[in-house]
């Protein structure tokens, strides 16, 4: 089983949120990372918001530093 991992320091937002999540199912990744864009950022729970959150899922664990395609 590969470990997954979504990371916030991706997503566009003007937060700096440096939370990441890491699973090792894609459902139990998915529901965490909403669990958290709710809570954290005020998302709602729909579709579309499933979608992208799936679309940014990674194999592995995520990284220490920041991503390169988030660094100003």
């Amino acid at each position: 089983m590969t470990r997954t991992y979504v990371d916030c320091r991706e997503m566009p937002s003007g937060s700096g949120c440096t939370v990441a999540i890491a699973a090792d199912s894609e459902r139990e990744l998915e529901d965490a990372a909403v669990n958290h864009a709710v809570a954290a950022h005020g998302e709602h729970d729909t579709p579309e918001l499933r979608r992208m959150i799936r679309r940014s899922f990674h194999a592995g664990s995520p990284p220490v530093e920041q991503p390169r395609s988030v660094r100003a």
